[in-house]
C-alpha cells in the first residue's frame, strides 16, 4: 500500500515565500498605498477647514491634540505604512531593471507613461519634502515667528495664523504646489497600478479606471493647492484682531502640532 505524500515544511505555503514573489509585493505595495491615500484625502479635508475660518481651523487641530497617547499609535502606524510602501516600490523597480531585456528598453519607455517612468523619483522627492514640511509646520523649527504665535481665543495654538504666515512667502507657496502636483501625479499612476496589482482590472474598464485615477489625482491637487493660492491671493488673511491679554501665552510651550492636523497643511 502506498503512501499518501505529505509536503514537507519547505514546501509549504508562507507570509516569507508570499513576500518575496513579485505578487506579494505588489499586494503589500497596494495596501500601503490605499492607507497612504487615506491619509492623503484626509488631511486635504482637514486643510480645506482654513476657509471655514481661525477657529474651526484651530478647533480641529486640538481636537486632534486631545487623542494623546492614540496619536502617536497613529503617527507610527502612518510612518511604518509609508516606509512600507517605499521599500516595497524600491524592490520592485529593482527587480524590474534586472529582469527588463536591454532589446526591448525603447518599446517600454514609448509605451510607459511619464507618471509611471518617474514614480521612483517622483516618490523620493515627495519623501525628501515630506521631511521638510514635518520640520516646517509641525515640528516648527524653520520659521521662529511660529513659535511666537499666541494662543487664539479658545486658547488654542493658532494654526490658521501659522499657515498663512508660512505661506506669504511665495517661494515655500510655489515649492508647495510643486511638490503636491509630484504627488497627485504619484497617486494618478498609483491608483490605476492599485486596481491592476489587487486584479482587478480588464480591458473593459481600463480606460474607465485610468480616468477614475487622473480625477482623484486632480481633485486632491487642487484641493491642496487651494490653501497656498489662497495665501497668496489675499483670500486667506491673518486675523484682524489680536486675542485678549489672557491667551497671550508663547507657543513654545506647547507641543508640536499633530502631522495628521491641519496645522501641517
Amino acid at each position: 500500500m502506498s503512501s499518501t505524500p505529505t509536503t514537507s515544511p519547505a514546501q509549504s505555503p508562507s507570509s516569507a515565500t508570499f513576500i518575496s514573489a513579485s505578487i506579494g509585493k505588489k499586494v503589500l505595495m497596494a495596501f500601503s498605498g490605499i492607507v497612504a491615500l487615506s491619509f492623503v484625502v484626509g488631511h486635504m479635508l482637514g486643510n480645506l477647514q482654513i476657509f471655514l475660518g481661525q477657529e474651526r481651523l484651530n478647533a480641529y487641530g486640538e481636537s486632534l491634540q486631545s487623542l494623546g497617547a492614540g496619536l502617536w499609535v497613529i503617527r507610527i502606524s502612518l510612518l511604518l505604512f509609508f516606509a512600507l510602501h517605499i521599500w516595497m516600490g524600491v524592490k520592485l523597480k529593482a527587480e524590474n531593471l534586472k529582469a527588463r531585456p536591454v532589446r526591448y528598453k525603447f518599446n517600454e519607455t514609448v509605451k510607459a507613461s511619464i507618471s509611471s517612468r518617474t514614480m521612483i523619483w517622483s516618490g523620493t522627492t515627495i519623501l525628501a519634502f515630506f521631511v521638510y514640511h514635518i520640520l516646517h509646520f509641525t515640528a516648527r523649527t524653520t520659521d521662529p515667528r511660529f513659535l511666537q504665535l499666541p494662543l487664539d481665543m479658545a486658547g488654542n495654538y493658532d494654526i490658521y495664523s501659522m499657515i498663512i504666515l508660512g505661506f506669504e512667502n511665495p517661494v515655500n507657496a510655489a515649492v508647495y504646489i510643486i511638490a503636491v502636483g509630484l504627488l497627485c501625479t504619484h497617486i494618478s499612476h498609483g491608483i490605476y497600478s492599485m486596481f491592476q496589482s489587487l486584479g482587478l482590472t480588464s480591458p473593459s474598464c481600463n480606460k474607465t479606471l485610468h480616468r477614475f485615477a487622473h480625477a482623484v489625482a486632480l481633485i486632491l491637487f487642487l484641493g491642496f493647492s487651494a490653501v497656498p493660492v489662497g495665501v497668496i491671493t489675499g483670500a486667506l488673511k491673518l486675523p484682524k484682531n489680536p486675542p485678549s491679554n489672557n491667551h497671550l501665552q508663547s507657543a513654545q510651550s506647547l507641543e508640536p502640532i499633530s502631522i495628521e492636523s491641519g496645522g501641517e497643511s
